[in-house]
């Protein structure tokens, strides 16, 4: 086996001829075919020893969702067909929402109403037909999915021929990471940032300016806040350490409307129609890593950015059903339930809704451990991430070596469905550098032909009609068709790898395809979801190894012991800059709405001692009081520094 064949995307320690199941799925599968056969035996039965027609009906009922009514005659097999349909959509709301109830319900149910309105007599034919229509729909899905794992051996040996130069030119670019202390933010970037302080800003519980669908997949408000949060965090630690003021305010604001019911009150229904839970609503407890790991990263970040450890006391991540029912969390509790979650599943990567488990989710959760640690000095991840690395390699690769989408918990089977390299790297990049680079490296190359030309010199995205099997052109945040998402991941990963140029391309076809807007100094996109748009705002305002420091490296000591800017009127004051060196505060400041004298409050400044302000406005002197705080008043005009130094 070749070095190509055993590292392409951390997955291919296989030949392409060997099986991708690991042991813990082809188990599962060997476990389902005994299940499946021992109801085949007992479904014939009834007919084979001539008992009543409705436990004829009945037992052919178990071969096949509605297969029961071909003992009723030939109008059976349309009934079967009908029942079939509701099945397919059965297992919609089993994938959609966790409904476990749902496929067995209609399977078992059918049978029943199969044998309950059955005649006196079943359909002689009925024993042959049943039996048939089993093995040609089963042999059905059987004939698909060899067909789609022909085609992924293929794209597998091509992959073989491009990776390591891919590999070899992403090394090259993640070289580089900017220097927190030299950066600043452009008032384009802010106008941008602006989308998302406006709707973290609100009260608690209200949702202007939210995509609201569902509550259970990817338009959900928790996502939409949850990355809200990422970006409001990137840009504290990166550009604005030293500012807390309605900075710090819209993250805690979004880290606390995600115990609203209305946000979390969704794991009620699958506890009961997934767990067959009807007591403990626990959002932290069993699965939920959709819930969990999302909002375990958000909270970490934003400890770690601003040094606040509100949250890590008891009680502080109280989620509260009703007057009567409310489970008490902060962020160690939220750790160990990942953590434990981890260490109980036989595939160590665990579900989202019951059953179902999201590779890429489990990646938020991985992540989320890595901030925890990051936060408190912990050794969570080495403990558990041999193993989960190990199982993602087995258990969740595909023909290609790409990672599967999502894998049954209870079945072994997985769903094909979107799961480009570039959608996965990045997160990875919070525990895993390597194998980000390894996704990454794959996802760099085949979207390499979609960079071209837009007619002015410049490089844009278009996708090529023979790469969409590879690219999803829906905007998961609202389920439409939509290029906003696909923009942004391609963005984000090419500034998370240095990799400027695809960065660009990406940012410039978003503004090009995806009805950008500005709207009184605000920035965002009218044909993407809430989602998309606050991807596209941390897209701006990322650059190299910005997503992995946000979660795991804290802003220099510097900043912990300096003066800090803790009062700022919104949309009034923009800060593009806030960095301390120790004992000053370094300043770049925009109006948000029109130019004018602007009160700021600065602490952790020297009691008593006297301070000048150096930049735009020149001769600006203060002085301390007892407390360290100070208020003073800087005109905004346009970019402004203002470079607050000690006499």
């Amino acid at each position: 086996m070749s070095v190509i064949e055993s590292d392409v995307l951390g997955s291919f320690s296989r030949s392409v001829e060997r099986s991708v199941e690991g042991p813990v799925t082809a188990a599962r599968r060997r476990r389902n075919l005994k299940v499946y056969f021992t109801l085949v035996a007992l479904g014939l039965i009834p007919g084979l020893t001539g008992m009543s027609a409705g436990l004829q009906a009945f037992g052919l009922g178990l071969l096949l969702p509605g297969a029961g009514f071909i003992a009723h005659g030939a109008g059976g097999l349309l009934i079967l067909g009908g029942v079939l349909g509701l099945f397919w959509l059965s297992c919609i709301a089993w994938f959609w929402a966790g409904m476990v109830v749902a496929p067995v319900g209609v399977w078992l149910g059918a049978a029943l109403v199969a044998g309950a309105t059955a005649g006196a007599t079943a359909w002689p034919p009925a024993m042959f037909l049943a039996p048939l229509a089993a093995v040609l729909v089963f042999g059905g899905l059987h004939f698909r999915s060899a067909q789609r794992q022909a085609r992924d051996r293929a794209i597998f040996e091509q992959r073989k021929t491009y990776y390591q130069e891919s590999r070899d030119a992403v090394e090259q670019r993640v070289q580089e990471e900017p220097v927190t202390a030299e950066r600043e933010l452009t008032l384009d970037q802010l106008k941008s940032m602006r989308w998302v302080f406006d709707r973290a800003l609100q009260p608690i519980g209200e949702y202007e300016g939210y995509t609201i669908i569902d509550q259970f997949q990817p338009a959900a408000l928790r996502y939409q806040i949850n990355h809200f949060g990422y970006a409001l965090s990137l840009m504290q630690r990166h550009y604005t350490p030293s500012f807390s003021g309605y900075l710090g305010q819209a993250q805690r604001n979004l880290i606390e409307t995600t115990l609203d019911p209305k946000v979390w009150s969704y794991w009620v229904l699958e506890s009961m129609w997934g767990h067959l839970n009807f007591s403990d609503f626990d959002p932290c407890a069993k699965d939920n890593v959709m819930l969990t790991g999302y909002f375990g990263m958000q909270v970490n970040a934003y400890m770690l950015a601003s040094g606040d450890r509100r949250y890590g006391e008891p009680g502080s991540l109280t989620f509260r059903l009703n007057e009567r029912t409310a489970y008490e969390h902060d962020s160690h509790t939220i750790a160990k339930s990942v953590l434990d979650n981890f260490e109980r599943s036989d595939f160590c990567l665990y579900p989202c809704e019951p059953n179902w488990i999201y590779p890429v989710c489990n990646m938020y959760g991985m992540a989320s451990l890595a901030s925890h640690d990051a936060v408190f000095s912990g050794n969570d991840v080495a403990s558990v991430l041999p193993n989960w690395m190990t199982q993602l390699q087995t258990e969740f690769s595909d023909e290609k070596g790409s990672l599967v989408g999502l894998r049954s918990y209870w079945t072994g089977h997985a769903i094909s469905i979107f799961n480009g390299e570039a959608g996965f790297a990045f997160f990875a990049n919070v525990f895993s550098p390597e194998l980000a680079r390894r996704l990454w490296a794959i996802g760099r190359a085949e979207l390499g032909a979609c960079v071209v030309d837009d007619g002015q010199g410049n490089p844009r995205i278009t996708i090529p009609r023979e790469a969409m099997a590879l690219i999803d052109t829906i905007d998961v945040g609202n389920y439409r068709p939509g290029m906003a998402f696909v923009y942004d991941a391609i963005a984000i990963c090419g500034r998370e790898f240095g990799d400027t140029e695809i960065a660009e391309a990406a940012e410039r076809s978003l503004d090009q395809d995806c009805g950008r807007v500005e709207n009184h100094g605000v920035v965002h996109y009218a044909g993407a979801s809430g989602m998309a748009n606050g991807w596209a705002a941390r897209a701006k305002i990322s650059r190299t190894g910005d997503f992995r420091n946000t979660f795991i490296s804290p802003p220099p000591d510097s900043v912990a012991r300096g003066p800090q800017l803790t009062e700022a009127s919104y949309p009034d004051v923009l800060v593009a800059k806030a960095y301390s060196h120790g004992d000053d505060l370094e300043l770049v400041l925009y109006p948000g709405r029109q130019s004018g004298s602007q009160s700021l409050t600065v602490e952790r400044l020297e009691p008593g001692r006297g301070y000048t302000v150096e930049g735009n406005d020149q001769g600006i002197l203060f002085t301390a009081d007892a407390g360290g705080t100070a208020k003073i008043e800087i005109r905004l005009d346009g970019r402004t520094v203002a470079h607050i130094r000690p006499q």
